[in-house]
């Protein structure tokens, strides 16, 4: 036996055996170790040193995989008690050595002092003192190192210490269990609270195995959220590190290896628990990160509870440093300025569901595509009708929605823009259509990532990626999340239910369609309408939401620059100004919601009229901007004076297209009356409704019999299928049913909503207005729908009278008709027009006698005079009519003719 390097020897007596240093990498035993050296470029090298002259119980064993018949070896008795002892006093410290024997197999024997000299702790000597081991039978006490070996031992037996205590410790071996029969359950139970554990084995840097307090589990853990460089496996049997595997086994050892720990068990995959490794120096899995030693897993990172972020940070620490694996890293966005990394600029259209086209503070319109989600698309074989044109947004099930979630959310408002990376150009395969540049990025408003609401609703997918691929949304594990709860909830494209279908009828163009659908649209009065798409400067592509159709649209009233146009064999160059038209009116409308009023069509299917854009005309707003000139056919209408003193300010500015206007001289005309003989042709109607601004509604007696039949239908069909109560939500505009006071049914529409308890609805047969709570309204079945039968009340005002503007007066004039003509029938005449409705005479059914005449008979309303020719018979009767009742000083003139002086007051005007 060699002796300890302290004792002395002469030059010529035995060799005194030589110092040696390290660090304790593990405890194999109570009587043996590994120690390992000072690292320098990489892992250092490691030795195993057995205690001469004592025995430990030897530790459990498992039984090979490769030999079934084999079986598990147990603890020996205080084996595991000797084990921790020594693990708990050396892990991780400084140790000398010396060797005294070397056996021809390799296995080294010697003495193991703490400490930097063999002054420091014999650990063989504190074993044996404990009781945790015992001398070596057949070993004689021949040298001092023995003889203290010795009366260790004897000191031991005589406190009963360790295996010399009573009993035949049996309480010391542990009850391994290398399985676990439920891990799912297994790691719900714990409810992700630390527990304690013990680093056994370190695999790679983020694969460890682990013995969990106190119930003794040895279970596989695998760091939630990250993957280190492992070691493949050859076909030889032979391990091949990746690069810096083993500095990276290296760095989680010479942390984690033997200590104390806490576990978080996060989730399972297969028998591997998934989990975060917790030391009081700090968090392992961060540390790996922070130090190039790991990437992100996707896989894994959402059942990280300590927060994703924090490791997205850590990686991207490494990744700005270039340390270790990312030592070729280069950013996506490496070649970007700072200023086209991150941006304000405003959202001007939506396309398709998963890009936007922006506006920058420049001025230049830039594509930007939602990073890492992928839109609504046709899933398997398609089986779209092949002669029919496939419409993405209204054939692909969800595309709708999606498109109408970011409409509504986005368009004309400013939004942050930071971009990702950058997606490069990639040429058409077979399979794959040909793409440009693309870029992507994340889009916030208010605070709210627009992808991440777009996922969370079913409304998008979230694209896998390679796990080297870095390509990817800087939002990406936010996006995972989104994801798993819209597919939890069951949510948009992954709702069990049926898919919705948008049958939207294309009638732009089909000149016999929108024949048909023209006096719908004329009667419709103001439409609610989407821009779809905008052609020119006056020319739109609409889709009416209640009618479900597209249809094109070109703006009455105006004449607008025509845009360049592909002709065959040639290309007709656009003229001046076209081109800022069609941007003006872009940036005003595209994808906005509008109302339209249809006043007639075209002969190849287009639709004419006005369009009004947050309660301004597009027409007026056109030639405002001098992009536009007032066209002759607008005289007709109720805006041709706004339209005429927009152009006629435009053209002072002599801008755009009246850059070369010069006024021309004014010639004193007279104006010529076209002499025309006034049109009496009275035809029945029933009167149903008088407002308190004296207009009517009436229903047509031709018709009536139609609109009993159709309410006495449409009764029966509700008794039959009666509404939910409660199951409407009414909508501004819509058609529905309302139950009137005598509890009939009667079709309405919603004209204002102030709460569910107050709808104001307008009863489209009758004329008559009412205020419902929504439990008393219902939808409208198709069968009886406007297209069946349109709006049965027709509303009019009296032609030739003044209504009195006075509240008392006008109540009087008001019963008085209500008394007369409610509910009974009469004959009308329509007189002329107006901006609001017709101007006509009413005459009793019976009698014949004028309704109007006779309120100015009883001075109830004064006469409006006209100048035209054909009228001029008429107003005669009227005037002499109102002499009559002045001089009588019947109701209004009852205090004489009171215009001369304060006509104003009473709201009169001669």
């Amino acid at each position: 036996m060699a002796s300890s390097a302290q004792s002395g020897g002469s030059s010529g007596g035995p060799a005194v055996p030589t110092v040696q240093r390290g660090i304790v990498k593990m405890v194999l035993s109570g009587c043996a170790i590994i120690v390992r050296g000072q690292p320098r470029g990489g892992p250092p090298p490691e030795r195993q040193i057995n205690l001469s002259n004592i025995r430990a119980g030897n530790l459990a064993r498992r039984a090979a995989a490769t030999q079934p018949d084999a079986k598990d070896t147990p603890d020996e008795p205080w084996a595991f008690p000797a084990r921790e002892f020594l693990r708990k006093k050396l892990i991780g410290k400084e140790v000398c050595f010396t060797i005294e024997n070397k056996t021809p197999q390799g296995r080294e024997y010697g003495m193991i002092y703490l400490g930097k000299d063999t002054n420091g702790e014999n650990i063989a000597e504190s074993l044996v003192a404990e009781g945790l081991a015992t001398r070596r039978e057949g070993m004689r006490a021949n040298n001092p190192e023995q003889n203290r070996l010795s009366e260790c031992e004897e000191q031991a037996k005589a406190a009963k210490k360790g295996t010399w205590s009573e009993g035949n410790g049996s309480h010391t071996i542990r009850d391994l269990k290398y399985t676990i029969e439920n891990p799912r359950h297994f790691v719900d139970s714990h409810h992700q609270k630390p527990v304690n554990a013990i680093i056994e084995h370190v695999r790679d840097g983020s694969v460890v195995r682990a013995l969990l307090l106190p119930d003794y589990y040895l279970v596989t853990v695998m760091l939630s959220g990250i993957k280190c460089p492992t070691f493949r496996r050859e076909a030889d049997g032979s391990e091949t590190p990746e690069p810096f595997a083993a500095e990276a086994k290296f760095f989680t050892e010479s942390r984690l290896l033997q200590r104390d720990v806490q576990i978080i068990l996060e989730s399972c995959h297969n028998q591997n628990i998934l989990g975060t490794i917790l030391h009081p120096n700090g968090n392992i899995t961060e540390l790996l990160l922070k130090e190039g030693f790991a990437r992100c897993v996707d896989w894994s990172i959402a059942v990280y509870t300590r927060g994703a972020e924090k490791l997205r940070a850590a990686e991207r620490f490494a990744k700005e440093r270039r340390l270790r694996i990312w030592r070729d890293y280069v950013a996506p966005t490496a070649n970007l300025d700072q200023k086209d990394k991150q941006f304000v600029a405003k959202v001007m259209q939506v396309l398709n569901a998963d890009a936007i086209v922006v506006k920058l503070n420049s001025g230049d319109y830039k594509t930007i595509h939602l990073s890492s989600i992928r839109p609504p698309r046709l899933e398997g074989e398609n089986t779209q009708d092949k002669n029919k044109k496939l419409r993405p947004l209204y054939d692909i099930p969800y595309m709708f929605e999606a498109r109408e979630f970011l409409r509504k959310k986005l368009i004309g408002k400013k939004v942050n823009v930071t971009v990702d990376y950058i997606r490069p150009a990639s040429p058409a395969t077979e399979t794959v259509p040909a793409f440009s540049e693309r870029t992507c990025a994340t889009v916030t408003i208010g605070g709210i990532n627009i992808a991440e609401a777009l996922v969370s609703k079913g409304l998008a997918t979230v694209i896998r990626y390679r796990q080297d691929d870095d390509q990817r949304s800087s939002h990406y594990d936010e996006l995972l999340a989104a994801e798993a709860r819209a597919i939890k909830n069951g949510k948009g494209l992954h709702s069990k239910k049926e898919v919705p279908i948008h049958r939207v009828a294309d009638i732009s163009g089909d000149t016999q369609k929108a024949k048909q659908f023209l006096p719908f649209l004329q009667r419709a009065g103001r439409s609610e309408a989407v821009v779809e798409y905008v052609f020119s400067g006056s020319r739109l592509k609409l889709y009416l939401p209640k009618e479900t159709c597209l249809i094109t649209f070109l703006l009455a009233g105006i004449e607008c620059p025509r845009g360049a146009r592909n002709l065959p064999g040639l290309v007709q160059e656009g003229e001046p100004f076209s081109e800022e038209a069609t941007l003006f009116t872009k940036e005003l409308v595209l994808q906005r919601e509008v109302e339209v009023e249809v006043e007639s069509m075209d002969k190849a299917g287009n639709f004419i009229g006005w369009l009004h854009i947050d309660g301004a005309n597009l027409s007026v707003l056109l030639v405002e901007h001098a992009l536009s000139k007032v066209h002759f056919t607008a005289e007709r209408s109720s805006y041709y004076k706004s339209l005429l003193s927009a152009e006629e300010a435009a053209k002072q500015k002599k801008e755009k297209v009246w850059a070369h206007y010069e006024e021309q001289p004014v010639e004193e005309v007279m104006p010529v009356l076209e002499e025309k003989e006034r049109s009496a042709s009275y035809k029945p109607v029933f009167v149903t409704e008088i407002t308190d601004d004296l207009h009517f509604y009436v229903q047509d007696v031709e018709t009536g019999t139609q609109l009993e039949k159709l309410m006495e239908n449409m009764r029966n069909d509700i008794a039959s299928h009666p509404p939910v109560e409660g199951s409407y939500a009414p909508r501004r505009g819509e058609f529905c049913i309302a139950k009137f006071v005598d509890e009939e049914w009667y079709r309405a529409r919603v004209e204002k909503i102030e709460s569910p308890a107050k709808v104001h609805v307008f009863y489209i047969d009758y004329g008559n207005r009412e205020i419902l709570p929504s439990t008393r309204l219902g939808t409208l079945p198709p069968a009886f729908s406007t297209r069946v039968l349109p709006a049965q009340a027709t509303e009019y005002a009296f032609a030739f009278i003044q209504v009195p503007q006075d509240e008392d007066a006008r109540t009087d004039a008001v019963d008085s008709v209500v008394r007369d003509i409610q509910n009974t029938q009469c004959l009308l005449n329509v007189e002329h027009l107006s901006a609001g409705c017709p101007h006509v005479t009413l005459q009793f059914a019976d009698s014949k006698g004028d309704v109007g005449l006779g309120l100015v008979k009883e001075g109830l309303v004064m006469v409006e005079v006209r100048k035209e020719k054909q009228f001029q018979k008429v107003i005669t009767e009227y005037l002499n009519a109102q002499e009559s009742a002045k001089s009588a000083r019947l109701n209004l003139w009852r205090y004489g003719d009171f215009r001369a002086d304060d006509a104003d007051e009473f709201g009169y005007s001669r």
